[in-house]
């Protein structure tokens, strides 16, 4: 196991940007930046032992900084969206920076994705990652301190820890923004991938993307992945399906099984047939969103000049529900002052 750095270009002030590279016994490696805490490669065997990057991303940071469709990063104050751009916590209505129509995703117009973080190597082939966010930064109240750490295990895991606290109530959804292609980065949509999710439920979505309210079967529609299904199945024109016309796919979060917990519970699987790959996904989440990549066009060209499109990646983002302040019934992300926010999400690989 071992961690190296090396520099990744300069932010417009001036600040260095270091990528660490973290490789455990059997070779695997991840690249992460800690500019937005951000994924840009991850390197793991398929069935017959032959490696492949299987996350999207850029060989510069300038790409990153000029239209990243969040590649790799990690997602704060709150991942997905928020409607209207704003909350009621303890009678008091915060608005939000708006950075989607009338709302804001993924924390806005300089969330976390968009911050350097501070970055330490730890033993343990870990590399942990802290921010200070200040009360108020985008609107969201309190003085909050962030921290990600990264381990690559010898079990070929990526393992993300999160852990958050803050001097006033407010509110955090921390994930990370991952899209996974098993057959390697650059190889075309991710249509023929199979895709397992442990959710009865769904949470369906209106024309801006956000949740209703309502938690429908998935019996019967495009979103039971109860079983094992092609995803280019679920995308055909066979399903005529509103829903999959507001996301222009699937843009949606499903409500985990199992009662999420301290301990992370397999929630997902994802199965390349071509390269025999598969990674199992475990988290303490109550919900994730699996957001088959509809907009991935205007990412331009990623690593090696490859054309990144529609479909060429996937993402399964472990979160609170989408919009959930505005609906009781969905789990809270309130994080009360002085208590701490703490969540891991676990993306493992093996092969079949």
């Amino acid at each position: 196991m071992s961690i190296t750095s090396k520099p990744f270009g300069n932010m417009p002030d001036g600040t260095g940007i270091t990528l660490y590279t973290l490789t455990n016994k059997n070779g695997l490696k991840a690249e992460i930046i800690n500019y937005g805490g951000t994924v840009v490669s991850l390197y793991v065997p398929d069935k017959n032992g032959n490696m492949a990057d299987v996350v999207l991303g850029y060989d510069n940071l300038q790409d990153y900084l000029d239209r990243s469709p969040f590649f790799g990063c990690l997602i704060g104050r709150y991942a997905n969206r928020l409607e209207g751009a704003s909350f009621e916590l303890n009678g008091i209505t915060y608005t939000l920076n708006k950075n989607e129509g009338n709302n804001q995703l993924h924390g806005g117009i300089k969330g976390f994705d968009k911050k350097v973080w501070d970055a330490r190597i730890l033993p343990g082939n870990a590399l942990e990652l802290s921010l200070f966010s200040p009360d108020m930064d985008e609107n969201y109240p309190g003085n909050l301190e962030a921290r990600v750490i990264y381990r690559l295990t010898d079990e070929n895991a990526l393992e993300i820890e999160y852990y958050a606290a803050a001097d006033k109530d407010t509110i955090v959804n921390l994930t990370n923004h991952s899209y996974f292609n098993l057959s390697g980065h650059d190889s075309g949509p991710v249509l023929d991938h199979e895709l397992k999710i442990d959710a009865d439920f769904y949470t369906p979505i209106n024309s801006e993307c956000l949740p209703t309210g309502e938690i429908l079967s998935v019996k019967n529609t495009p979103f039971d992945f109860t079983q094992f299904k092609r995803i280019g199945d679920g995308l055909s024109d066979s399903y005529d399906n509103e829903q999959m016309k507001f996301g222009s796919g699937y843009d949606h979060n499903f409500v985990l099984r199992t009662p999420a917990g301290n301990a992370p519970r397999e929630i997902a699987q994802l199965y390349d047939p071509k390269s025999g790959r598969l990674m199992t996904v475990l988290t303490t989440k109550p919900g994730v969103q699996f957001y088959s990549g509809n907009h991935v066009k205007g990412a331009g060209k990623g690593k090696n000049g490859v054309i990144y499109d529609k479909w060429h990646g996937l993402c399964l983002e472990t979160q609170y529900f989408p919009n959930s302040m505005k609906y009781s019934h969905f789990p809270s992300p309130v994080l009360k002052a002085g208590q701490t926010y703490h969540h891991v999400t676990v993306y493992k690989f093996g092969t079949k």
